[in-house]
């Protein structure tokens, strides 16, 4: 779905909901895209990553992990999230 910058600036909070939906606005200046308009889906994060690639998901049921290992593998993965929210 396009929008007109104009157009956005007089509606946005109807095109705010329209991203909060689900659906990607893209922003055009005199026809041009320019930006995308995309709503956060912070509870589907780990199903966009599956399905992007980024993540695998596991089979069965993993034992606990060595608290040592766990700390690194936390560290590891909130600098992916710190890189994907940037």
């Amino acid at each position: 779905m396009e929008v007109a910058v104009s157009a956005l600036r007089a509606e946005l909070r109807q095109w705010i909901e329209t991203a909060r939906s689900g659906q990607d606005v893209v922003v055009t200046e005199r026809g041009v895209p320019v930006a995308r308009l995309v709503g956060i889906e912070s509870a589907d994060l780990v199903a966009r990553l599956e399905r992007d690639g980024l993540l695998t998901a596991t089979e069965g049921d993993r034992p606990a992990a060595e608290p040592e290992r766990a700390a690194g593998a936390a560290r590891a993965v909130s600098g992916l999230v710190r890189r994907l929210r940037r």
